[in-house]
This record gives structure tokens, sequence and C-alpha cells, in this order.
């Protein structure tokens, strides 16, 4: 070869002119670094945090890399949400997030400075669970007829629901149950499923909403009554908790909470379809199947088109908050 062509070939390959550095690195090399970053925008022991170990174990066994969880908590999982907006798109820092902090945040928060449909490139749904009304034992309320009938006395304003904080998923079940059964239960935010099941055993709150996986303890423990499931069919785990929408009046109700895998948005393509296969192959496996089934959630194996979803979801949502008076103006 000539030597000036030589030498303006292996300058352009250096520089990345042809891309060719680029491709070796996204399709052969990656992950080429020791270490992959999961953020999660809550503390250890919740629900997103328990979706996110769950996955960063098994991207480590199919990837080879190391793959450790960040918790970051603070203004319901917007400030996790943020830092990786905010990092280098390179595959190696990514954001194991919920409808909370995707969704909800930048709908009643106005200090949320990301657009959670637009500034994160989404990967794939990991799974997804209801959410779970219940009573406290000293309502003598037992089913989704005994709810109506409080509701149809017409003093419905005189009893209150508990969940983890205003604008979170749990909060806007419960404005939706409202809505739909056209009660006037009034919110009470709690800061974690203590102390709300404290005054739940105490008979100071008359319900409660939980993320099921956090509910059914407390269910099998006797302290609170099951109602019903927020969502349109019955939790594989908990198969004799009805849902609520097979009664006539709580037809409509129907919101979960969702988990999913997302990567700064400018993440290269090749990166994206890595993630992606793999993330697949994790949720196609029995083992790993078997131990989300545990956690009350069902893994979404037949992966629907994520980023599709969240427009729609999005709009759902604004209907809820408008309709609970906690919108951003």
């Amino acid at each position: 070869m000539n030597k000036k062509i030589s030498a303006v070939v292996y300058a352009a390959l250096g520089s990345g002119i042809f891309g060719l550095g680029t491709i070796a690195y996204a399709d052969e090399g990656y992950p080429v670094q020791k270490t992959i970053n999961i953020v999660v925008g809550y503390p250890a022991g919740g629900s997103v945090d328990l979706n996110g170990r769950l996955l960063a174990e098994a991207l480590e066994q199919k990837l080879g890399r190391t793959v450790v969880v960040e918790n970051l908590g603070g203004a319901g999982g917007a400030i996790g949400a943020q830092k990786v907006v905010n990092q280098k798109a390179d595959g190696y820092s990514l954001l194991v997030g919920s409808v909370n902090e995707i969704i909800i945040a930048g709908l009643i928060n106005p200090n949320v400075k990301y657009d959670g449909v637009t500034d994160l490139r989404p990967i794939g749904f990991i799974g997804s669970q209801p959410m779970l009304l219940a009573a406290s034992k000293t309502t003598g309320v037992a089913s989704a007829d005994d709810f109506l009938k409080m509701v149809e006395t017409g003093k419905s304003q005189d009893f209150n629901f508990g969940s983890s904080g205003v604008g979170t998923a749990l909060h806007l079940a419960g404005e939706m149950i409202n809505t739909t059964t056209k009660g006037r239960v009034q919110h009470v935010p709690y800061k974690g499923v203590a102390p709300l099941l404290t005054d739940m055993v105490g008979g100071q709150l008359q319900f409660g909403m939980f993320v099921l996986s956090s509910g059914l303890p407390q269910v099998s423990a006797g302290k609170i009554v099951p109602i019903g499931v927020t969502s349109t069919h019955r939790a594989p785990t908990a198969p004799e908790i009805p849902a609520l929408s097979e009664n006539p009046g709580f037809k409509g109700v129907d919101i979960n909470i969702w988990f999913g895998l997302f990567a700064p948005k400018d993440t290269p393509e090749p990166v994206i379809r890595k993630l992606q296969a793999t993330l697949d192959e994790v949720l196609k496996d029995p083992a790993f199947q078997e131990k989300y089934k545990r956690t009350g959630g069902v893994v979404m194996s037949e992966q629907p088109d994520l980023a599709a979803f969240l427009p729609a979801e999005r709009e759902k949502f604004k209907k809820m908050v408008d309709s609970a008076g906690i919108g951003v103006k």
C-alpha cells in the first residue's frame, strides 16, 4: 500500500471516520469494561430495588461482567433517573425504573427537569405487579361488595386510605377507585409500609393501598383484610384474591406497577440491541421467572414495545393526577 494512503487510512481508523472502532466496540466488544452500573432511585428493600437486584444478578451471569446496583433514593425515584439521564450514553450506566419516576414524577413535581419518555431510551420491560386494596379488620369490610355498600351510605368521606406518598402509583390507584365507585375516601400519605400498617391495625386508618408484594405478607399474617387487586385479572401469585374489576362496581379499575430497564437516550443502537437481546434471554430463563414470581410479580417475557407504550401511559396518568388535583400547573 502507498505509504501516504496507508497513513491516511490509519489516521481515519484512529479518529473513527469510518466508524470501525465504534462498530467493533458496540457489536463485538460490549461490554468491554469490567463494571456496569444499575441505578435504582429508591432505598434498598423496595419493589424497584428488588427488580434491580434480581436483574443485576442475571445480567452479570449472561454478560460475564460485574453489575452493581446503586441505590439513590429521593423525589419518588426522580433523583436516580436524573443521574442516568446525565450519564455518558455508553451502556455502562443504566436505570431500573418504574411508572413513578418514568411517568408520574414529571406530571406532579415541577422540579423534575427530565422527560421520562424522551430523555431515556427504553430497553425493555422487566415485569409488573398489581396493587392491593386492603381494609383494616376494625372496619368490618371484607369484600368489594362491602366496600361499595360503605360508599352507598354517602359517608365515604369519613373514611381514609393510606399510600406511600402523594402522587405515587399507589395514591393514584386509590383515586381511581374513588372515581370508579363514586367514593370520597380521603387520602393519607405515609413514608412507608410500617407506619401505615400500624395505623391500620390500630383502626386509625381504614384502608390501605399496597404493592402486592408488600401487602401479601400482611394478609398472610392476618393483619389486614384483602379486598382486591387492581389488575384486570387475578395475580398468579395470589389467585385467592379477586380482581376488583370482577365486581361491576369497580369496572374499569386497571392499574399496575411496571418495571423496566432504561439507558441514556443517545446510547448507540448496537449497544441497545445487545442489552435487549440479553434482557430477553434473562426473562425467558425459567430460573429467573421462578425467582421473580416469589416477589409477587409477573415477568414480561413476551415483550410489548415499551417505547410505544410510554406516551399512552403518560396520558392515562395525566388524567388521574389532574383528577386528583395534584398535577403540575
